[in-house]
């Protein structure tokens, strides 16, 4: 019974760390990096207004200067359009980062990635909406971290569909 009790205990612990290191990184860090600085160009999964041009390919709530794009490979704007743009939790979604990454960097003059850092284990293996584990300590960066394909996430994504589409 003992040792049940400390499993128990084991488990609840490590659970609570996950959570509250989702936390940070979501919860926290993230929105403390959103808020810093008003986006010219916002790129984000969900409900975030930048400040600037809101873009996502579906509209998931009632956010000021939306714009829903189609093929985010060609975004509909100029080159340097943008002196900055805000990419937060999307590119692990995406079938080609670099792809996107160009693409960014075309319409842009700077580019800023919000990504889940490995520690955040509950985002960085979520296999259920990402293709991508990318290989960071750091929630932030300027230039595109190196990454892997998230093991199974394709497979598990085409028989039961990728939660969040991008």
């Amino acid at each position: 019974a003992d040792v049940m009790l400390y499993f128990l205990a084991f488990v609840a612990t490590i659970t609570a760390i996950i959570f509250f290191l989702h936390w940070l990184s979501y919860g926290y860090l993230k929105n403390a990096i959103v808020r810093r600085r008003s986006w010219d160009l916002n790129i984000c999964c969900g409900t975030t207004d930048g400040g600037g041009v809101n873009v996502d390919i579906v509209q998931h709530a009632d956010i000021p200067n939306f714009v829903q794009v189609e093929n985010i490979y060609n975004l509909p704007f100029e080159d340097q359009q943008f002196d900055t743009v805000l990419c937060s939790h999307t590119i692990e979604h995406v079938d080609y980062p670099r792809r996107f990454d160009r693409e960014l960097r075309r319409v842009a003059k700077e580019v800023v990635y919000v990504l889940p850092p490995v520690w955040d284990i509950a985002a960085a293996l979520n296999i259920w909406e990402h293709r991508w584990l990318f290989l960071t300590l750091r929630k932030e960066h300027r230039t595109l971290p190196r990454c892997m394909p998230l093991p199974f996430a394709r497979k598990l994504q085409a028989r039961i569909g990728q939660r969040v589409a991008a």
